[in-house]
């Protein structure tokens, strides 16, 4: 599960923006794995990991959202005190930059965590 496509859409920050991202990737039986949200006066970008993600990219440029694609590394993380200081020294040993992180909700077994990084192939082979 290491490597995946991120999808990051602009969209205007103003009310049933993201309700109507959610809605076109619920209506093509898209689920939504991790999800981030940055935003300011004018736009935000969410940024997203979605499968299947072929699917998703369909229904992106079906419902002619503004989107790019990045490849990110994914893994599950442990709900416990540092797991992230640990999969981050990892990283940073082998001299790869973290550039953001986000996820999903934690459960009792843990979270899906994002990770751009400045080697994806590197990174992946070191977080597995």
């Amino acid at each position: 599960m290491p490597k995946a496509t991120q999808f990051c859409v602009g969209l205007g920050n103003q009310p049933g923006t993201l309700a109507k991202l959610c809605a076109a990737l619920a209506r093509a039986k898209v689920n939504i794995d991790a999800l981030s949200v940055a935003d300011n006066a004018d736009c935000c970008w969410v940024r997203l990991v979605a499968s299947p993600a072929p699917r998703a990219k369909r229904a992106l440029k079906r419902g002619r959202f503004n989107f790019c694609l990045q490849r990110v590394i994914t893994l599950k993380a442990a709900n416990r005190p540092g797991e992230l200081a640990r999969i981050a020294a990892r990283l940073a040993r082998a001299g790869i930059n973290i550039n953001y992180v986000y996820g999903s909700g934690a459960t009792g077994a843990g979270s899906i965590l994002v990770l751009s990084v400045c080697d994806v192939d590197q990174a992946a082979k070191l977080v597995r």
